[in-house]
């Protein structure tokens, strides 16, 4: 086979569309192995190339090194404190006459450089002179091409020279630093370089010591234009360290912990300093948990708009906090002691920018459940495994809340809420666009009512209820028209409730059966013939692994995704089922003629989810 070396190349101006054309000249030389690939470029040489030339509109032939048709030849560029790493042979395309050092790049790039335009293409190439292509570039579009590149790129991309460094430190908006004690001298360092970080994650494992109050300190100092912080793990922090850490930082607008020491008084003084906070998410905070203190509002409380409290003991201490905040439009509560009656109903006098609550594992009654529906504006809300909330509740949410869009009910299968609430739901709500039932005992009735009223009901998701078979789907696919993404999981459907499918929904986009003993393969298959564009995760199980009622469905995974995989049906480990019901099934199509089933991506569906997440 022969191998072919590159003479030339460029981008051109296409001046109909106006987008770019990539050309290349070969002259074939010899022969090459196979498992040699001829082209002796990296996607980085590449990608910055193009932007070069997009940008500055013009058209240049690309330098080339002379190494071709061997594989691009890989240097190490040590970094301070890491292991080198291997860089491409295209990546020192753009290092002459930048001014590198050479304690940063200690080779020469005369060999890898070669004429712009060789004079004879069959001769030897010559060597011309070099020039620095990015030398025009402005900084903004090059740290606009920066922010193309994955983390790797981008540090190996920053130690080409002196110019790229700056730029690369200088554009940097996000930075997540592992927050051990041992970052504390090198904080001064690390900010000076990355001086416009504006979003900031410090993150420490359990094992590990982390950062202390000085740390803290001077990152407040150097980061003037830091917004939003993230603090995992950080139990050195304490109520001094967030005391100076909001005064220096009063452009706040997102703050989140969780597994740090600190307690009330920490939290106070950043609602005290930090007056553009919007969100405020508290997870686990240990030293909240005891005493006596309470969060009070400050001056936040104008502005605060998002509220995440999650497994707090002492979680009413932020009662004040929820009721003063006018302005809120988001409120989550998950696995936090207590009880939110109380909470609930000092909130729920006069709220009304209040849109989306979500209320998990919490003692909670049907009194929360109506004092929340006095938020009229809420249009999204999830109830996730509250013992005490019932048809009641639902129903007096239905009957106030009637722009309601998103609904996810978590029944944890004690029968609570059911046809009752649902058929409120339905004749109250005609909004609805996302429905997400786990656990919750619905009948053919509530369907239809849901079916036939929330005609703009997009995504569905029907998960661990014994009760939802085939006469329910087929109902759903003949009157949810605009319904683009389904999911059945752990219901005693067949296939013909997949045969309804097929010829109802003229929307679907999306569909995803898991743990329905009663379908078959052949019966995803002959769904994905009869739908092409459609795709389909599908998993098939024994007859005897799961009950109707799918017992393990809401234990184990309430998350409900869709992988993207245009035009095959995505199927489980386990065996097909295969009976006389689907020898039936394929009289009655006569579409099963020929074995040759369409071919599938096995995958172990994943069993780990969380009910906070969304369904759809």
């Amino acid at each position: 086979m022969k191998y072919k070396q590159y003479v030339s190349s460029c981008f051109s101006l296409n001046g109909h569309d106006h987008s770019w054309l990539y050309t290349q000249s070969y002259s074939v030389l010899g022969d090459y192995d196979e498992d040699t690939p001829p082209v002796p470029f990296d996607g980085l040489a590449h990608l910055i190339i193009y932007y070069h030339f997009r940008l500055c509109h013009n058209t240049l032939p690309l330098p080339l090194p002379l190494s071709c048709p061997g594989k691009p030849e890989k240097i190490n560029l040590n970094e301070a404190g890491t292991e080198s790493k291997p860089v491409t042979a295209a990546a020192r395309l753009f290092t002459h006459q930048m001014g590198q050092s050479s304690s940063t790049v200690s080779y020469s790039t005369n060999q890898f450089l070669i004429s712009p335009e060789p004079s004879d293409f069959t001769d030897e190439i010559k060597i011309g002179p070099l020039t620095d292509y990015t030398d025009g570039i402005p900084d903004e579009c090059l740290a606009c091409i920066f922010q193309l590149l994955n983390a790797a790129d981008r540090k190996r991309s920053s130690l080409v020279c002196k110019r790229w460094l700056r730029v690369d430190g200088q554009s940097r908006r996000r930075l997540s630093l592992n927050a051990q004690s041992e970052i504390t001298s090198y904080v001064p360092s690390i900010f000076t370089r990355f001086d416009s970080v504006a979003k900031l994650s410090l993150r420490c494992d359990r094992k590990s010591l982390s950062l202390n109050d000085d740390a803290l300190r001077m990152i407040s100092i150097q980061c003037e234009s830091l917004t939003r912080l993230k603090l995992r793990g950080c139990r050195e922090v304490t109520e001094l360290g967030m005391a100076d850490f909001a005064k220096n930082c009063k452009n706040l607008t997102k703050f989140s912990c969780g597994s740090c020491n600190f307690g009330a008084k920490g939290i106070n003084m950043l609602l005290k300093y930090c007056i553009k906070l919007e969100e405020l998410t508290i997870k686990r905070l240990r030293s909240v948990n005891y005493g006596n203190d309470l969060i009070v509002p400050g001056a936040a409380a104008l502005s605060l708009k998002s509220i995440c409290l999650k497994e707090l003991v002492n979680g009413q201490c932020f009662e004040t906090l929820v009721v003063e905040c006018k302005m809120l439009k988001t409120l989550k509560v998950i696995r936090c002691l207590g009880d939110w009656d109380n909470v609930l109903v000092k909130m729920g006098n006069g709220n009304g920018s209040l849109s989306d609550v979500h209320l998990e594992r919490l003692q909670l009654s049907d009194i929360g459940l109506g004092a929340i529906s006095k938020c009229v504006n809420i249009d999204s809300l999830h109830i996730v495994k509250n013992p005490e909330c019932s048809n009641l509740g639902l129903v007096s949410v239905a009957e106030n809340c009637k722009k309601l869009k998103k609904l996810h009910i978590d029944g944890w299968k004690i029968n609570q809420i059911g046809d009752e609430g649902l058929m409120a739901v339905a004749k109250q709500c005609p909004d609805l666009q996302e429905l997400v039932l786990i656990g919750v005992h619905v009948t053919h009735f509530s369907m239809a009512a849901i079916a036939s009223n929330c005609r703009r009901l997009e995504r569905l998701a029907l998960c661990g209820s014994g009760a939802i078979g085939d006469a329910e789907i087929a109902c759903i696919a003949a009157k949810c028209v605009e319904l683009k993404k389904l999911c059945i999981k752990g219901c005693a459907i067949s296939d013909f409730a997949i045969e309804a499918l097929a010829w109802g929904c003229p929307n679907l986009v999306k569909v995803k059966v898991r743990k329905c003993r009663g379908v078959s393969s052949e019966a995803v298959d002959w769904l994905l013939r009869r739908k092409g564009s459609l795709v389909v995760s599908f998993d098939a199980i024994e007859s005897e692994g799961l009950d109707a009622s799918g017992s393990d469905v809401v234990g184990q995974e309430s998350g409900v995704e869709f992988p993207v995989m245009g035009g095959q049906v995505v199927v489980g480990d386990g065996p097909s089922v295969s009976n006389g019901r689907l020898a039936q099934f394929r009289a009655k199509m006569g579409l099963f003629a020929s074995r040759n089933l369409v071919p599938r991506a096995f995958h172990r569906p994943s069993n780990h989810g969380d009910s906070s997440k969304s369904n759809l």
